[in-house]
């Protein structure tokens, strides 16, 4: 049988996703900062950016955008991200954002399936977004420069306009108000059909285990665009009344230096940064003591690693899991949780029940008994609750694939579960290493060799020898002045795994190639692989 989650369940408004996050704003609210641009510091308070929401809906209802038309919007984090994205939920159309890093012909192909019919990009990202729109026949009149340029319409424009928001009307359980896409790390990317409900769901799910609140003040660098910066901080953040600083790109001086000045005291990041927080010296040279949480996810933080974070900070380190189709919060350490092993990403969020099946057998794992710390076997982990997806965009064969009839969604990852319901990942099932029959995951070796001093980042995939065996092979990231030869590399990790799960081959590279979310592009390293 399946494991609920420990917590109580928490009422779901049947709201939109606007009505829910302000409907209920305050005079006191209206005059807090709602956004601060870190690199100007301009600041949008919430009274400002309801006003922005409202007559970006507008505008978009007199350009002849409808309930169900679907708007792109192509942009890193600025605060002008927040009135534009709310603002096409607010004219009841469906809001799909596009990757900051696409090229043309990924951005093309976005446009394309989703059919979107207006996009908003920035200056900086014109020239890509304009060759994606010749491509698909969408006009010049149809794409908006934030910040303005030449032959397009500015959002200074279409405020000025004073267009009313429309007066629209749906239900919130089952119109679409987001069409990410998945990251493609496994595949084509896919349309992730999320609707009011689920959005409003992963909020209300999410908000009691976090710990932000009002007078929190939150580093907006994890990409908006992005399932995990929409919800968790961006519309996390709006609830909540707390204040986002906007980071358009990481850069680690200006994480650090933004952190100090704004007095951060949430940081959510992937475990990317969790690296650079653990090991730069740069860190030293800036005082973000006011940080009182480091909050990953978007992929699997190293217990380690997060313990070198949090002495290195002298604060909390939690992570959660999820992903786009989860809308994506299915499993979080709380905030108070601290006697919640970092090695897992917490229980199941409240209103949502899992199970973990054997891959091999379609059988469930027999779960430990309750309050031992004894964990399962492992096996694939299975997710149903309110904030999982529709499906996907025009594909029941995919869709068919992941959710099941019952309305579990097979999230395609292997975990395991203690007897408190704190759930470790242990790694994607296409992506475990098959040596001679036994598996092996690279995220455990990943997580190894980011131990070594002299590794500054690492990843592993496996690779096929002369005798058409795969085996574990490394890609290793050196810090800077380090210098390690193939058979150290060897040597650590033989030192400390089972055989079978000692790297065979390594080869030395510049960077790890991740996705805007942090995950490691695993199809990139296979294409690059040269030895």
């Amino acid at each position: 049988m399946s494991f609920r989650s420990p917590y109580p369940d928490v009422e779901i408004p049947e709201k939109s996703v606007h009505e829910f996050l302000f409907g209920d704003l305050t005079e006191d609210d209206l005059s807090r900062p709602a956004l601060i641009d870190g690199p100007s510091g301009a600041v949008t308070d919430y009274r400002t950016l309801v006003a922005h929401i409202d007559l970006v809906a507008g505008a978009l209802a007199a350009r002849g955008v409808q309930v169900g038309d679907v708007v792109a919007l192509h942009s890193p984090n600025v605060p002008a991200f927040a009135s534009v994205f709310h603002g096409i939920l607010r004219a009841g159309a469906v809001a799909t954002t596009v990757n900051a890093l696409y090229t043309a012909d990924d951005i093309a192909k976005q446009l394309t399936d989703s059919e979107a019919t207006m996009l908003f990009t920035v200056s900086p990202l014109l020239p890509q977004a304009k060759a994606a729109a010749e491509q698909v026949g969408l006009a010049a009149d149809r794409i908006v420069v934030l910040d303005g340029a030449e032959g397009h319409e500015s959002l200074k424009d279409l405020l000025t306009e004073g267009n009313s928001a429309p007066e629209v009307s749906f239900d919130p359980a089952t119109h679409l108000a987001v069409l990410p896409y998945s990251s493609g790390t496994t595949g084509r990317p896919k349309g992730v059909m999320l609707t009011h409900r689920n959005l409003v769901a992963n909020v209300s799910q999410v908000q009691p285990r976090m710990g932000a609140g009002r007078d929190d003040v939150l580093l907006a660098v994890l990409p908006f665009f992005h399932i995990y910066g929409m919800t968790v901080l961006l519309n996390l953040g709006l609830k909540v009344r707390a204040t986002l600083v906007t980071m358009p790109k990481f850069d680690l001086e200006m994480f650090l230096r933004l952190t100090t000045e704004k007095k951060i005291t949430f940081l959510f990041i992937a475990p990317p940064v969790a690296v650079a927080l653990a090991k730069h010296p740069l860190v030293e040279q800036y005082d973000i003591s006011s940080v009182r949480c480091v909050f990953s996810g978007a992929a699997a933080l190293d217990e380690n690693l997060g313990n070198a974070v949090a002495q290195r900070l002298h604060t909390k380190v939690r992570q959660g899991y999820g992903m786009s189709e989860l809308s994506p919060v299915s499993h979080a350490i709380p905030f108070d949780g601290d006697d919640v092993p970092l090695s897992s990403c917490g229980a199941a969020v409240a209103n949502s029940e899992n199970k973990i099946v054997d891959p091999a057998t379609g059988e469930e794992v027999a779960y430990p008994a309750a309050g031992s710390s004894e964990v399962s076997a492992p096996g694939e982990l299975w997710i149903k609750g309110p904030n999982v997806m529709v499906g996907y965009l025009r594909n029941e064969q995919a869709t068919a694939d992941t959710l099941d009839s019952d309305g579990y969604l097979h999230t395609g990852d292997i975990a395991v579960v203690d007897g408190n319901g704190n759930v470790s990942i242990v790694d994607r099932l296409k992506e475990l290493i098959k040596y001679k029959g036994y598996q092996v995951p690279p995220a455990e070796l990943e997580s190894l060799l980011l131990t070594h001093p002299d590794i500054a980042d690492a990843a592993v995939i496996g690779v096929l020898d002369d005798e058409g065996e795969e085996v574990p092979k490394a890609f290793v990231v050196l810090q800077q002045g380090a210098s390690l030869t193939e058979d150290d590399v060897i040597s650590f990790v033989a030192e400390k795994v089972a055989p079978h799960k000692k790297v065979r081959r390594v080869q030395f590279i510049d960077t790890v190639p991740k996705s805007a979310s942090g995950k490691i592009l695993r199809k990139d390293l296979r294409a690059a692989e040269t030895v």
